[in-house]
C-alpha cells in the first residue's frame, strides 16, 4: 500500500477544498495517485471538489502589448515572491517591455526573448539588475504571441493577475471589449468543444457514471444520463457555450450573441497569474529561485 504523506493530503486538499479526512480516505482508495483521489472526491462531494483551478498561490503580474492595428499582441507572464514587488513600477516596467519585445521580435522561448537587447544589456540582465536592487527573485514564465486572424482584443483585471487576448472576427470595438472581459471572468478551458482535451472529457465520463451509479439510476439509463451530463460540462468550459456574463436575460451563450452580431472568435488566450504552480510546488519561492539559477547558468 501506498504510504499517504501529509503532504499529499494538503495538496489533495487545496485542489478540492475537501476535509482533511476525506483526503486522506481518498487517496488512501486511490492508492496514493492524486488525480485518481480528486476523482472519487467529486463523485462524493460533487462540483464543490474541483476548485483547484481558482485557488493560486503565486505573485506576480501579466503584461500585454498589441500592435496599432490590432493584427499582432503578446501576453506576459512574470512571477515575484510577494505582492509587494508586484507593484513595484520597475518590475511592472519589466513586464510591459517584455510583451512589446514578444510583438516585435517574435522569440522563439523564455530563453530567446531574456537574450533580446533591452536598455544598455538584455532582458536578462536587466532582470538580474532588478533582482539585486528589489533583493527579491524573479523569472519570466511564459509568453504567447497572437497573430489575428480578425483583429485583437485585450483586457487585464485583478491587479494584472488575469489577462486575455482574443482574436475576432466581425462585430465593433464593444464587442471585443465584452468577450475578453467574459473570458476573464468565466475561464473556458477552449473555444468549442474540439478544443477540450480528451483525457479530460473521459475524466468527466467517469466521474458522472459513477455519480450516476451511486445514485441508484437503472444501468439502461446510465448512458444518456452521462451524455447529459458531459453536454452541460462542455457548455460550462468552452467559450462559445457558455452564458454570456452580460446576458440580459441569462440564457444567451457566447454562440448566440456572435451570431447575433454576425461574428465569430478564431481563438484566445487566457493567462492567470500562477496558474498550475500551486499544484506542483507549495513553496513558490523555491520555485523562482530555481529558475532564476537555471537561467543564470545558461
Amino acid at each position: 500500500m501506498a504510504e499517504i504523506t501529509a503532504s499529499m493530503v494538503k495538496e489533495l486538499r487545496d485542489r478540492t477544498d475537501a476535509p482533511m479526512m476525506e483526503c486522506k480516505r481518498a487517496l488512501t482508495e486511490a492508492a496514493g495517485d492524486l488525480n485518481k483521489a480528486e476523482e472519487i472526491l467529486r463523485v462524493k462531494l460533487g462540483s464543490k471538489a474541483s476548485k483547484a483551478a481558482s485557488r493560486i498561490t503565486a505573485e506576480g503580474v501579466v503584461a500585454i502589448h498589441r500592435s496599432g492595428d490590432d493584427k499582432l499582441g503578446a501576453m506576459v507572464e512574470i512571477n515575484c515572491e510577494t505582492d509587494f514587488v508586484g507593484k513595484n513600477s520597475d518590475f511592472l516596467k519589466l513586464a510591459s517591455d517584455c510583451a512589446a519585445l514578444v510583438v516585435a521580435n517574435n522569440p522563439a522561448d523564455v530563453t530567446a526573448l531574456s537574450a533580446l537587447p533591452l536598455g544598455d544589456g538584455t532582458v536578462e540582465s536587466t532582470r538580474t539588475a532588478l533582482v539585486g536592487k528589489i533583493g527579491e527573485n524573479m523569472s519570466i514564465r511564459r509568453f504567447v504571441r497572437v497573430e489575428a486572424r480578425g483583429r485583437l482584443a485585450s483586457y487585464v483585471h485583478g491587479g494584472a493577475k488575469i489577462g486575455v487576448v482574443v482574436d475576432y472576427l466581425g462585430g465593433d470595438e464593444q464587442l471585443g471589449k465584452d468577450l475578453a472581459m467574459h473570458i476573464a471572468a468565466a475561464k473556458p478551458k477552449a473555444l468549442d468543444a474540439s478544443g477540450v482535451a480528451a483525457e479530460l472529457i473521459e475524466s468527466e465520463r467517469r466521474i458522472a457514471t459513477e455519480k450516476a451509479r451511486e445514485a441508484g439510476k437503472p444501468e439502461a439509463m446510465i448512458e444518456k444520463i452521462v451524455d447529459g451530463s458531459l453536454q452541460k460540462f462542455l457548455g460550462e468550459v468552452t467559450l462559445l457555450g457558455q452564458v454570456f456574463v452580460k446576458a440580459e436575460d441569462g440564457k444567451q451563450t457566447i454562440a448566440q450573441l456572435l451570431k447575433s452580431k454576425g461574428a465569430s472568435v478564431a481563438g484566445f488566450a487566457l493567462y492567470v497569474v500562477g496558474e498550475g504552480i500551486a499544484k506542483r510546488s507549495n513553496d513558490f519561492a523555491a520555485e523562482v529561485a530555481a529558475q532564476a539559477a537555471a537561467a543564470a547558468q545558461k
